[in-house]
């Protein structure tokens, strides 16, 4: 699992995002239900509320873009379609590391921003 991606930026810090507002980049998403802050294993657990039937989603703490506190507002690097399409959130899976694991991989290569950066970095070559 490649550990960046389950770690947020360093502008976050250690701030209790329960309860704050998530917004992917074409919209509102719903609430942090959950959020954790292990070294490298670091995740949000978002309550979709109406927008998905009520459903939870994992979200890596690697796509969090910003955090407006003020706000309280976590900004994520996905569209809602991306997130809509995760793997389904299993209750009692999230924690285990294999689960995270086909999270991360959705996010990393289903969503394309592996092929992206890697298309950028071979034309600074």
């Amino acid at each position: 699992m490649e550990t960046d991606f389950w770690t947020y930026p360093e502008s976050v810090g250690r701030l209790d995002m329960n309860g704050f507002d998530v917004e992917a980049v074409d919209g509102s998403i719903g609430k942090v239900d959950e959020a954790t802050y292990e070294v490298g294993e670091s995740y949000i657990v978002v309550d979709t509320g109406p927008w998905i039937f009520g459903k939870k989603v994992l979200l890596p703490a690697g796509i969090v873009d910003r955090v407006d506190r003020e706000d309280e507002k976590i900004y994520v690097d996905r569209t809602k379609d991306e997130i809509k399409n995760a793997p389904e959130f299993d209750e009692d899976a999230y924690r285990d590391e294999g689960y995270r694991a086909t999270v991360g991989d959705y996010y990393v290569t289903r969503t394309g921003r592996v092929e992206e950066e890697e298309r950028i970095e071979s034309t600074r070559e």
